[in-house]
């Protein structure tokens, strides 16, 4: 079958005496955006020449057929159709969902507490087949604080462009006119007269946040913030306490926060503390107290406590740690629960606010795995909570815990039906020496069969970027490769923030290259150690992880069998000289600005 190739049309580009050419710079369209809104503008040729790139691949990998659909049906196997997540109870019903076998989206159901009449106030199969739409996503799905109105957002054309619908509970009828082109997030007011929502701009950006009552015409919806940074995107959210509404704008690497009180008739925000390059910071309120969790002055972040936001006097709460990442906190009554990342392991920590005595919570015998904590009711007297773990040979399991006299009681374990046992596998947490002398953290996951002598075909996972780390949690996805003798390994890797902010600046702008060094590093290590040898690699990354591959297979092609490249950031000069596109002026702290001079030869690099 021959291979597709689209037309070439030369352009030779320049930026700060710097010339390339680029044969296909013709198919950029200047309404890109409306695509996402109209498949049908999407160029035709170009168009033409996806559905003939697919066409090839299918006849390349149709003797792989049987294989395809023999691992689709053990990935399927291992997912529980069938399923019903934990209550949550707020004042008058308990909430939560399940899935069928039978349909491909969540219903969400309530019964008012101490009764047994269950009620579906939510079924997304339903939904979808009442629109009568190819592609439904949803963006939100929230309940008016009284339980009467559902207010949820749609996305029907995969856009990310979303509409969002509020309907009485009680008739299933909408009670206000839809609300388009927003960024899918919804809050209601106390009073459960108004919701805030953030609209998108023509450049997809989130950034003015309206306030609408409910029932009234849009036109007469309220603006109540307006970001002028086309760097920074809005959020509004509610405080621990209820008696605040924030509203965040930031990028990657600078926020500012403003705040005004719940009952405000008509809201003014008050700035917090005045945007920084390079500053982040996020309040919360609990028990007449405010907290800043924040990187000022603390690079791996710290938590202060104040009085007042009307006259700050910030004092320390939670010291800051070298290359140890600071959480957040988790109020309740009695309680503060806070988190910790070092060496890419999450720590919990129990804080008692009578006694102010502190310890972490540890609660398995692993040594690699990630702890999670939610909520079991609105009401906030209380000493239970959900506590949680998954490692990447334990399904998650869920315990009821009490945090006063430290009783669990296991409520939900992750069913994997067509069976699992996690003796069968061996999780290793290791750490090499990359380029520099920095040690990197490695989390390999095999086959307790599996043999280390260089014979072991491996998949090594990377990304890298935004500070986003990445969780040694568990998938079942994964067993398919690891049950046949492919082992996974996830290098966690300079431009996240598994070991702290150094971590992340480490591997950011000038210091990209740590990056892509440390992902090969990782593959010298795995070959080295006979995990693994020279050309028996699979590489994996999507996004900016996919700039990651493009990076490492150049620099070092004998060491890979293979790449996998998803959605990747792969053609990153061209779109950082877009500043029309969504993403690209949100992202010059990460990446660099290519129309600076300065930024234009890291990007060219």
């Amino acid at each position: 079958m021959k291979v597709p190739q689209l037309r070439k049309k030369l352009e030779i580009k320049s930026c700060h005496n710097t010339s390339w050419e680029d044969n296909y710079s013709w198919i950029h369209q200047k309404d890109i955006l409306e695509v996402l809104k109209d498949k049908n503008k999407l160029n035709p040729e170009v168009k033409k020449y996806l559905i003939e790139e697919n066409n090839h691949t299918d006849h390349h990998l149709k003797d792989t057929k049987d294989l395809q659909k023999k691992l689709f049906d053990e990935i399927k196997g291992r997912i529980k159709l069938d399923d019903e997540s934990l209550p949550f109870r707020d004042h008058t019903y308990d909430y939560w969902t399940k899935t069928t076998t039978e349909g491909n989206y969540s219903i969400k159901l309530r019964k008012k507490i101490n009764t047994d009449n269950v009620e579906e106030i939510w079924n997304g199969d339903k939904e979808k087949e009442k629109l009568g739409v190819e592609y439904f996503g949803v963006g939100d799905l929230e309940v008016s604080h009284n339980d009467k109105l559902l207010a949820y957002s749609l996305d029907t054309k995969g856009s990310e462009y979303y509409k969002i619908f509020i309907r009485d509970i009680s008739t299933n009828k909408l009670v206000t006119k839809e609300i388009t082109d927003t960024s899918g997030s919804i809050t209601f007011s106390l009073d459960d007269k108004y919701i805030f929502y953030s609209k998108l701009d023509e450049n997809h950006r989130a950034r003015k946040i309206y306030r609408h009552k409910i029932g009234d015409h849009l036109t007469e919806d309220y603006l109540v913030f307006e970001e002028k940074s086309e760097a920074f995107t809005v959020g509004i959210s509610l405080t621990s306490d209820e008696k605040y509404y924030l509203i965040t704008t930031s990028d990657h690497n600078t926020s500012e926060q403003y705040y005004f009180g719940v009952d405000e008739i008509t809201p003014k925000p008050k700035l917090i503390i005045k945007r920084q390059r390079g500053i982040l910071y996020s309040i919360n309120s609990w028990a007449n107290n405010f907290y800043n969790h924040t990187n000022n002055d603390a690079e791996d972040f710290k938590i202060d406590i104040s009085s007042s936001l009307e006259n700050q006097n910030w004092k320390p709460f939670v010291p800051s740690k070298n290359e140890v990442l600071i959480g957040g906190c988790v109020f309740l009554k009695n309680w503060i629960i806070r988190s910790e990342t070092s060496n890419a392991l999450d720590k919990l920590f129990i804080r008692n606010i009578s006694t102010n005595f502190e310890e972490e919570l540890i609660f398995s015998d692993e040594k690699v795995y990630v702890p999670n904590i939610s909520l079991k009711q609105k009401d906030r007297n209380t000493d239970e909570i959900y506590l949680g773990y998954s490692s990447p040979k334990t399904p998650s399991r869920v315990y009821s815990y009490n945090l006063s006299d430290k009783s669990k009681k296991l409520v939900k374990e992750q069913e994997i039906p067509s069976g699992h046992n996690s003796e069968d596998y061996i999780v290793e947490r290791i750490e090499y020496k990359s380029h520099d002398g920095r040690m990197v953290p490695l989390t390999i996951t095999r086959h307790k069969k599996t043999k280390i002598d260089g014979t072991a075909n491996v998949l090594l996972y990377g990304y890298g970027s935004y500070g986003n780390s990445m969780s040694p949690s568990f998938s079942s996805t994964r067993l398919s490769l690891i049950n046949r003798d492919i082992i996974w390994a996830t290098a966690h890797i300079r431009g996240g923030m598994e070991k702290g902010m150094k971590w992340w600046k480490e591997g950011k702008l000038t210091n990209k290259k740590n990056t892509f060094e440390d992902y090969i590093y990782a593959a010298k290590y795995l070959i080295e150690k006979k995990y693994s040898s020279a050309g028996k690699i699979i590489g994996m990354g999507g996004s900016a992880g996919g700039l990651l591959m493009g990076a490492v297979v150049n620099q070092s092609p004998k060491l890979f069998l293979g790449i996998i490249m998803a959605v990747p950031f792969v053609d990153s000069l061209t779109t950082n000289l877009d500043h029309s596109l969504p993403l690209t002026v949100g992202e010059f702290d990460e990446f660099g600005n290519a129309k600076d001079n300065k930024g234009s030869s890291l990007v060219l690099t």
